[in-house]
């Protein structure tokens, strides 16, 4: 007999299925519709081009690296005090390259990171040998400043619980301008579909090979498929910094939303030991 737990994953993946698929066919139009905008453009204003096709790839983008569909722009329902403090000065550095940055990392060595946020710091135990394209991608965009000043844009408390980070639109549809590929994806943690608290992994688009910048942070035990390069482990403080901002809830109040509280990471550092 399907228990009400068991239903209730089961009804959390489905949802979460159908969401990757309307991402991507969402995705896909826009783009097709960039593509004749630019063209048209091409025509019309030659001089201005670049500029603007820019202006609308960032309007019109759907959201490119997420572990499901956001709604942030709905209604809030009720909101919890703010626990966190006032972002550090500074601005988001706009960045981007071509491809994949040449690995440096030692795949032998221990790496973990530092996210300082605005909720307090948060540790990550890398998992350097089993994910390498993963963590030497953060510690090259960690070395650029490219999470600083990042707001922590997406927060899920039903169904799935993460926070997810790493975007620096603060909107779901950021990235670096490259991918790396999936790995780790058989971690030994990832049993029955279910995704551990304390995991760190990669957002995507839903498809293979896509992630870019954006990760999430699972603060408790969330059903997932295996598609999410794990690369990383929360440390025990840092799980208190994830459970204050998760108990703020999100803006919604339908469970997946921005979060209330105010999670911008004032900077971020990859560390070798």
């Amino acid at each position: 007999m399907v228990t009400q737990d068991q239903r209730r994953r089961q009804l959390a993946r489905e949802k979460f299925l159908r969401q990757q698929q309307r991402r991507t066919e969402a995705r896909n139009k826009a783009r097709v519709r960039n593509s004749v905008i630019a063209s048209v453009l091409g025509v019309v204003l030659v001089g201005s081009l670049a500029l603007y096709t820019t202006g609308v790839l960032k309007d019109d983008d759907t959201k490119t690296n997420a572990a499901a569909e956001v709604t942030p722009s709905a209604a809030p329902t009720s909101k919890a005090p703010d626990p966190c403090a006032k972002p550090a000065e500074g601005k988001v550095k706009s960045q981007s390259w071509k491809k994949e940055p040449a690995t440096t990392v030692d795949t032998s060595a221990t790496y973990t990171m530092k996210l300082a946020t605005t909720c307090g710091d948060i540790g990550v135990a890398m998992k350097t040998s089993a994910a390498p394209h993963t963590v030497n991608s953060f510690d090259f965009l960690a070395g650029k400043g490219y999470f600083d000043h990042t707001k922590c844009h997406r927060l899920t408390t039903n169904g799935i619980y993460v926070l997810q980070c790493g975007d620096p639109e603060g909107s779901g549809s950021g990235g670096p301008g490259y991918t790396i590929p999936d790995e780790n994806l058989k971690d030994k943690s990832l049993k029955d579909n279910t995704y551990p608290a304390g995991t760190v992994a990669m957002a995507n688009t839903g498809q293979p090979h896509t992630g870019g910048s954006q990760f999430f942070l699972v603060y408790e035990d969330s059903p997932l498929p295996p598609s999410y390069t794990p690369f990383g482990t929360v440390d025990a403080a840092g799980m208190k910094v994830l459970k204050k901002i998760a108990a703020a809830g999100e803006n919604t109040g339908q469970g997946d939303g921005a979060p209330n509280a105010t999670v911008v990471i004032d900077k971020a550092t990859v560390t070798k030991s």
